[in-house]
């Protein structure tokens, strides 16, 4: 089976800083990845590497087995294979959230109004956010927001869904909401990518939890063996400081 995204030997450099060193990671169809690790570990990057929000100096990311483009209309169609959401839920705050739903949908799909409001409508469902489609950012919750955004994500049918830290501009009690809509995801089968200080849920719904540490990956194993028997002092020294 093709992998969904292979990374080989990334590097990623700010100027003299080696953000990212020889990366090596391959997700299957359908598998839940967690990446953790202390700040500055390069977590963000890598998932931002992924779509070349982030571009990158080394390496290769293949997308079900196709190189990532390097721009242009070929990256932009590749984008929509693979729906990223981030720390900010970067919703346009004068459209609704059905429209925030459906504006890529119109623009990218070229459906009419009726067929995209239609997929808008049974996505927002999906998230628990159908009953508020007539409102806009600035009545929802942060946790409503963010919940938008990964309907608005899941519009253009991406094969694979990354999330940067999604809850960590939340209030703790909208937490939970976000990521039971995350697990839900994940149970539906969907191929996840997913950055987060939320031990918890990587415990819950991870196939394998990816720990960094300053640019490299450091021990990959399911999250049974790595919360409760890690292979590395640097983890066991990250475990313990937030477990």
């Amino acid at each position: 089976m093709t992998p969904a995204v292979q990374i080989s030997g990334l590097g990623k450099w700010y100027g003299a800083f080696q953000a990212l060193k020889a990366i090596d990671l391959v997700v299957e169809p359908g598998e839940h990845v967690v990446i953790c690790g202390p700040s500055g570990s390069g977590k963000s990057t890598l998932i931002r590497c992924i779509n070349r929000l982030e571009d990158f100096q080394a390496g290769e990311v293949l997308i079900a087995g196709q190189p990532l483009p390097r721009g242009g209309r070929e990256l932009a169609a590749m984008r929509q294979r693979v729906g990223m959401v981030f720390q900010s839920f970067n919703l346009f705050q004068h459209f609704t959230a059905l429209q925030n739903c459906t504006w890529a949908l119109r623009r990218a799909r070229g459906m009419d109004e009726a067929a995209a409001e239609a997929v808008a409508m049974r996505l927002l469902d999906r998230v628990h956010m159908a009953d508020h489609a007539a409102k806009r950012p600035a009545q929802l919750s942060g946790g409503q927001q963010q919940r938008v955004a990964i309907a608005r994500a899941l519009s253009m049918n991406p094969e694979v869904m990354l999330f940067d830290e999604p809850t960590s501009a939340l209030d703790p009690e909208m937490i939970k909401e976000v990521l039971e809509v995350m697990a839900e995801l994940a149970a539906s089968g969907m191929t996840m990518i997913c950055v987060t200080h939320e031990m918890g849920f990587a415990r819950r719904v991870a196939d394998r939890v990816v720990f960094m540490d300053r640019g490299r990956v450091v021990e990959i194993a399911p999250p049974a063996r790595f919360f409760d028997n890690p292979s590395s002092d640097r983890a066991r020294a990250f475990l313990s400081q937030i477990l």
